[in-house]
């Protein structure tokens, strides 16, 4: 249900460290271990491409 009130000031606080929490999360850095297994999985993306590949010849 949608208010017709004006915001509180406790709505405008809720507002802004829900955006500063949003702001923070986009702003970290990918963990090293989860760029590792991405990597990993492209390697064995690349493998099976490259071996398709042989056995079409």
């Amino acid at each position: 249900m949608a208010h017709d009130q004006p915001s509180t000031k406790r709505d405008d606080v809720i507002d802004e460290n829900l955006k500063k929490v949003y702001r923070d999360m986009l702003e970290q850095d990918v963990p090293d271990r989860f760029l590792d297994l991405l990597s990993q999985l492209k390697e064995q993306d690349e493998a099976k491409v490259s071996n398709s590949g042989e056995n079409d010849e």
